[in-house]
């Protein structure tokens, strides 16, 4: 792959967040207004100043007017994108190349998701487009839960050795959300609640599936030059990679259930464009799309983290807690955080954010060098997938 990427070039200057949840009273536009605003007050900068908008949305909304109506843009081109639960991070890549390409000075990402008044449960299947045939019919945590079997029966690992570790990403990813004060779930889980909650589809149990929410948050950006005009602390972009895979998984018969293709390829990609040779030793922390459990174990691998079939050796050693080598999901990532579509690629931002700034509170890595945030949508298979490197210098 041939990506010249736009190292350095860009920078994030503000950031806001909503906490994700359960926010009955509170409509989409309400939740963007608070993130946009948490975004401007701390660039210092007044809406007026922002000279476009890029709004991630998966089922809130249809166009621009989602945001131009509640927060006032006045006459503001503002681009409503979709892609699947990576639509966050692809509003931030949107934002950045136009930024990038001289087209405007400062712009705003922003992303939004109101599923709990949608009726959507998280784990069913939405209603879904006549297909082809070969698309699985299965909900989302059955289509994920075959990572696990897969996994156990390519490496050699006892059934109980892989509940344990399962366990030990939902533990972990609910003690670093315990920590953070805008988070859906902020209590620790034992670990014999999660291996013996009620089962939802093959070894997955309740805890090991990501929560449904509501939520927006929303990122500044402009070129790295201008930066010192908004914040001493800006975040720098050193690799935005956006990967739309063949979505042929379902009709190959190599293909075995205990890798993401195209998360390969995106990391791939954003390492070359960041000069990422050795991610195990560079990356100093991430936020992975740990929709269930054994997504994150996988994840480990296809990011470099591990080697192939040793992932659930570093997770039981505790190599990916806070505290540990390579901290993953410090802000509690979607099992903890929570899940709404459109906001979660840069909630994942807004934590690197924090960390890059010294302002994560109780969860704060020391002195981290470069970040990644890593987010895919769809399914085993048939997904799309982004992975970005970020840094303070």
């Amino acid at each position: 792959m041939a990506s010249r990427g736009i190292r350095d070039r860009v920078a994030i200057v503000g950031m806001g967040c909503t906490r994700f949840g359960e926010h009955w009273g509170r409509g989409p536009g309400d939740l963007l207004v608070e993130a946009a605003m948490g975004a401007c007050g701390s660039a210092g900068v007044d809406r007026e100043r922002i000279d476009a908008y890029w709004m991630g949305t998966l089922t809130s909304g249809q166009s621009g007017l989602l945001l131009s109506e509640p927060l006032r843009t006045g006459y503001k081109p503002i681009t409503r994108v979709e892609n699947y639960c990576a639509t966050g991070s692809e509003a931030i890549r949107n934002a950045a190349y136009a930024v990038a390409c001289g087209a405007y000075d400062l712009v705003m990402a922003v992303g939004v998701e109101k599923l709990k008044d949608s009726g959507f449960s998280g784990l069913a299947s939405a209603a879904s487009r006549p297909t082809d045939g070969t698309q699985s019919s299965m909900t989302a945590p059955a289509t994920f839960s075959l990572l696990a079997p897969a996994y156990s029966r390519k490496y050699g690992l006892e059934r109980e050795t892989l509940r344990k570790v399962l366990t030990r990403i939902a533990h972990k990813n609910h003690a670093n959300g315990a920590r953070n004060p805008k988070a859906q779930y902020q209590r620790v889980v034992p670990e014999a609640a999660i291996e013996n909650a009620p089962r939802v589809a093959g070894m997955l149990g309740v805890f090991d599936c990501s929560g449904v929410s509501d939520g927006a948050a929303a990122a500044i950006l402009c070129r790295t030059e201008d930066a010192h005009r908004y914040t001493d602390r800006p975040l720098l972009i050193k690799a935005l990679s956006f990967i739309a895979g063949p979505a042929d998984g379902a009709k190959r018969q190599d293909y075995d259930y205990t890798t993401f293709p195209e998360v390969v390829a995106s990391a791939s990609d954003a390492y070359a464009q960041a000069g990422v040779r050795h991610p195990r030793e560079e990356i100093s922390l991430a936020e992975v799309h740990d929709c269930f459990t054994p997504t994150e174990l996988v994840l480990m691998e296809d990011l470099g983290f591990s080697s192939r079939g040793t992932a659930w050796k570093d997770t039981l050693e505790g190599r990916f807690e806070i505290g540990g080598e390579q901290p993953v999901n410090p802000d509690g990532g979607l099992k903890s955080f929570g899940h709404p579509i459109g906001a979660s690629g840069l909630r994942m931002m807004y934590e690197m954010w924090l960390q890059f700034r010294g302002e994560a509170g109780e969860r704060q890595i020391p002195a981290p060098k470069l970040g990644l945030t890593q987010n895919l949508g769809g399914a085993p298979g048939r997904c799309v997938s982004f992975v970005s490197v970020v840094g303070a210098n």
